[in-house]
């Protein structure tokens, strides 16, 4: 599984890249709402939709370092409405 871009195919957003320049971690490219919504996207190997469609787990782990968790999301549609979030490039 690996971060994409375009963050929503068929819109022009922002990218903001966190981690650009942290050696140890993948940069993530993502488009940052002005209200502090962050949005990513990936795409997963055949073999972990393999694994997802014959009734695996995904799993989530936040780094919070010690501090509070924010709230999280996990998706499998598009988050801008009336989007299907299909990307036949992939």
């Amino acid at each position: 599984m690996k971060p994409i871009t375009p963050i929503v195919p068929g819109f022009d957003l922002p990218v903001t890249k966190f981690a650009e320049t942290q050696d140890e971690y993948l940069t993530l490219p993502a488009f940052v709402e002005p209200d502090g919504c962050v949005t990513t996207r990936w795409h997963l190997t055949w073999k972990e939709r393999l694994l997802l469609a014959l009734g695996g787990s995904l799993w989530l782990q936040v780094l919070t370092f010690g501090h509070p968790l924010q709230p999280v999301k996990l998706s499998a549609t598009c988050p801008i409405m009336g989007h299907t979030g299909y990307d036949p490039e992939i």
